[in-house]
């Protein structure tokens, strides 16, 4: 059967070390659009961070898909339409506030185009904000502004004290949360059963595909699952050994055009 959609995860797989796409990458991505296929980013970023980018490989002008917050939301680029999202609850959100402040970590969620800080803004905080291009904004209390429908929250924290939080938090919201880091630094927090795989294959039944018509690559442990439910998955030279272990296929790494390599390999 034939591949008919690309599916590539942003940081670290389509963008290099700069953050950017190579002009080869981007004539690629062009040409099999040109050739029918359909591309769909696929990223932890917010639905704001990823428009530019979007906006660059033209997928509103082909008919490409926008999957944001590891999952938690996808869009049709050119019409804008909400194909599939799912939301924290709201009683959710204070409690998460509070673990935040007794972990002493940052915590954040996103407003249309905004990133809304609920604690002191740290340097991680203004990671997310350079890597997405949109402003933060502190507010004095969280849980009385966060009153709007919210696709995850980010927790931020040096390292290895992130990663005990990581385990606390688990073991807490064991059957309510779907929790993982995205980096050392970042903690993803969003409602139960979402991830990249869940999303895709609710966009599959939208456009009446199959699982074996779907390449995805990416390089992070938030890929792995879409990496393991895809037709083809395949991971990026760079991509953590844990992800390279579910692959069907390793390409290149973001620096050297690993995108091009697959669409060579599989579209052309």
């Amino acid at each position: 059967m034939a591949y008919e959609i690309l599916v590539l995860d942003i940081d670290g797989t389509l963008t290099n070390s700069q953050k950017e796409i190579s002009n080869n990458t981007l004539n690629a991505i062009l040409n099999i659009q040109e050739r029918g296929h359909i591309v769909v980013l696929a990223s932890g970023r917010p639905t704001p961070g990823i428009l530019e980018l979007s906006a660059k490989l033209q997928l509103a002008k082909y008919n490409g898909y926008i999957l944001s917050y590891n999952g938690g939301k996808i869009i049709h680029c050119a019409s804008n339409e909400i194909i599939f999202q799912k939301v924290l609850d709201q009683s959710v959100i204070a409690e998460l506030y509070q673990d935040a402040l007794e972990h002493k970590v940052g915590i954040i969620t996103y407003e249309n185009n905004s990133i809304i800080a609920g604690t002191k803004t740290d340097e991680y905080m203004l990671k997310e904000s350079n890597i997405n291009k949109i402003p933060i904004k502190e507010v004095p209390n969280f849980i009385d502004y966060v009153t709007f429908d919210v696709n995850k929250c980010l927790m931020t924290g040096e390292s290895s004290h992130l990663a005990y939080v990581e385990e606390q938090l688990k073991r807490k919201y064991e059957n309510k949360l779907s929790i993982y880091r995205s980096e050392p630094y970042f903690l993803e927090i969003m409602p139960k059963g979402i991830d990249k795989a869940k999303s895709l294959s609710k966009l599959l039944d939208h456009l009446n595909l199959t699982k074996e018509q779907l390449i995805c690559c990416g390089d992070g442990y938030n890929d792995l699952t879409m990496i393991e439910y895809a037709g083809l998955g395949v991971a990026m030279e760079n991509a953590n050994d844990d992800v390279k272990k579910v692959a069907d296929f390793i390409t290149h790494s973001n620096d050297n055009d690993g995108v091009v390599h697959v669409i060579n390999q599989f579209l052309l």
